[in-house]
């Protein structure tokens, strides 16, 4: 079995990868979201493309590294982010030539997977976050949840001043002390100022503290780590695996969050999350928006021996990404079901979706 064929179908925040082999079976993977998905198609098509044409597509480890030392100029983020909408499209087509689903081919349950309500804002007073969370709780059955303090790579400053200060003990008294709350500063911190919020965060019982201090700044965050009793978290941005190694090895964080699309697929998170492992370290992966990135991640979760007790799941609208796929994500009773009722990933792909997208495509010779 050989791949033939990659079609690409993107738009500015987000790209859909249709891979074909020799057979003719297809599978669908995705690119990264958000801004200059298709700069991405366009280092797929370049840099990935001549290298992936011809190759097993089931050989995943030799296929990845194949990739990334043919692009030895070029390490980093728009290679992996490439790399990921070819390695996910491997599992779905994997998955429907066997007809199993993915979760199944990577040894999990699809049982439903239990998450936390991620707010992706910063624009929204404390009064109206605790709220907003208190409501969804009660009508989605949330028992987890994460709000935004800082502002990402912020240099210490705050959205407005005081809001930090005033958001956390106001969601801790909408919620109760039943709910885990988890919070993210988007690498904002120095790490004295990160010591000052991460303490705040004790005081009022959350549950781990995300990407405190600049991710680039690992001696930074290790500092910040070995100090707080609460969990530090981290790792969404990395996609270089020799730094997940000292990452995990130095314990710069406590949990680990490789995003299967900034990383470079399923096969290297999973990857990232064994090395976790080895070291007693949980892994919750990073998946903060409505595109396949959720329903590659559902799959994986039950799937991995050290995932933690809930899984990333946003509280936003997202309609752009709902749009490409059915059946919709939705939190029910504080979990998300699995699309597991068909092979691979168990979604349909929207033609109408399709239709607008900028389409590309690569081909053996």
């Amino acid at each position: 079995m050989r791949i033939t064929r990659i079609e690409s179908f993107v738009t500015r925040t987000v790209g859909l990868v249709r891979l074909t082999v020799d057979s003719g079976h297809t599978g669908w993977g995705q690119i990264a979201t958000y801004e200059a998905a298709d700069l991405v198609a366009q280092t797929l098509h370049r840099q990935v493309a001549p290298v992936v044409l011809g190759r097993d597509p089931v050989d995943r480890d030799r296929l990845g590294e194949a990739v990334i030392e043919a692009n030895l100029k070029f390490p980093g983020s728009y290679i992996c982010r490439a790399l990921a909408a070819i390695d996910t499209a491997t599992w779905d087509l994997q998955g429907k030539l066997e007809g199993k689903p993915v979760c199944e081919l990577l040894g999990g349950s699809a049982d439903p997977v239990p998450v936390y309500g991620s707010s992706m804002r910063r624009d929204i007073t404390p009064e109206d976050e605790a709220e907003r969370m208190a409501r969804l709780r009660e009508e989605q059955g949330f028992r987890a949840f994460k709000l935004r303090v800082g502002t990402p790579a912020g240099h210490n400053r705050d959205a407005w001043p005081g809001r930090t200060a005033a958001l956390i003990p106001a969601v801790r008294q909408a919620l109760g002390d039943e709910v885990t709350i988890h919070a993210d500063a988007n690498s904002c911190y120095t790490p004295d100022r990160a010591f000052e919020v991460g303490k705040l965060l004790e005081d009022h019982g959350y549950g781990h503290f995300e990407e405190p201090c600049p991710y680039w700044k690992m001696d930074w965050t290790q500092r910040v780590t070995a100090k707080l009793a609460i969990p530090v978290a981290g790792g969404e941005q990395d996609n270089w695996i020799p730094v997940w190694e000292r990452m995990i090895r130095d314990h710069v964080v406590d949990i680990v969050q490789p995003d299967i699309c900034y990383v470079g697929g399923v096969t290297r998170a999973r990857q990232v999350a064994r090395m976790a492992a080895e070291y007693g370290m949980l892994c919750v992966p990073h998946s903060a928006n409505h595109s396949l990135v959720t329903v590659f991640t559902l799959h994986l979760w039950n799937a991995l021996p050290n995932h933690g007790p809930f899984l990333e799941f946003s509280i936003e609208g997202q309609e752009s990404f709902r749009a490409m796929f059915t059946p919709e994500l939705k939190a029910i009773d504080g979990k998300v079901a699995i699309p597991a009722q068909g092979p691979g990933w168990g979604v349909t792909i929207d033609e109408e979706w399709l239709k607008k997208a900028e389409y590309g495509l690569s081909e053996a010779g």
